[in-house]
């Protein structure tokens, strides 16, 4: 997942009426703190609601910059309903701000939520985070949650959090996902397992022989990805399906 660039966004001033509330984000020192404003819990929060998506990215920007116990549940909700991709990064990256002894519990309880982008972004910053001890969570009903998001979500940050040990049977439970979905599913399931390493090799060479010739070439695809890591998706899997094709065809003239 692209993440947005911190320099980036923190440009994304103006001067529209939805500032009011978020606070210069340098003070008269030249330095990047906010000002005290950010101190008011409710205009800060009122801003990460506002309809100017910029505005809420400079919001998420400014109580992630200064960090307050009190942001954490607000900042959990509105990763759940916040539209655009930029500003729920900025939100994660907000969350990762705050302690992790509060942020932890507050995302793991919406990896349990029925809204699918509230467990899809609560497993991204699952992700970010990157604290071990959330591995238990990350099952195998959830590595094949029926929501592409949710499952795309689970399985990078089941790769970024998987204990040493524990990488085959990650990747056999993955494996059992290939030829699953459209082209960006399919990236990212064969990215998480060629993360893995050697690791997903046996698990990928068993789809191999799979029925689905959907599944046998993307776990070729796959394999091809982990032994030459420069090649792309798109050639990976054009040649897999192509040689499956040859494979598949009858002998003879």
């Amino acid at each position: 997942m692209t993440t947005t660039n911190d320099e980036d966004t923190g440009n994304e001033t103006g001067n529209e009426s939805g500032n009011e509330g978020i606070g210069n984000e340098a003070g008269n020192d030249g330095t990047n703190a906010v000002r005290p404003a950010v101190r008011d819990v409710q205009a800060p929060l009122r801003a990460l609601r506002h309809a100017d998506s910029s505005v809420r990215l400079r919001a998420a920007l400014a109580v992630g910059t200064e960090p307050d116990p009190r942001f954490v549940a607000p900042l959990v909700e509105r990763c759940a309903v916040e539209p655009e991709f930029f500003v729920r990064d900025m939100l994660t990256w907000a969350l990762t701000r705050h302690p992790q002894d509060l942020a932890l519990p507050a995302v793991l309880d919406e990896v349990r939520s029925e809204r699918v982008q509230a467990r899809s972004q609560a497993l991204h910053t699952l992700s970010k985070i990157g604290d071990r001890t959330a591995w238990p969570l990350l099952t195998p009903e959830l590595l094949r949650d029926p929501d592409d998001e949710v499952a795309r979500s689970a399985w990078r940050a089941a790769v970024v959090l998987v204990p040493p040990g524990e990488e085959p049977a990650l990747a056999g439970v993955l494996a059992s996902q290939l030829g699953r979905g459209g082209r960006d599913t399919q990236l990212s399931l064969s990215r998480a397992l060629v993360d893995l390493g050697d690791a997903m090799v046996p698990a990928v060479r068993g789809a191999e022989r799979a029925p689905d010739p959907e599944v046998r070439a993307h776990a070729l695809a796959t394999l091809r990805m982990l032994a030459d890591p420069d090649t792309r998706f798109e050639s990976a899997i054009e040649e897999a399906k192509r040689v499956v094709a040859l494979d598949g065809a009858p002998q003879g003239g």
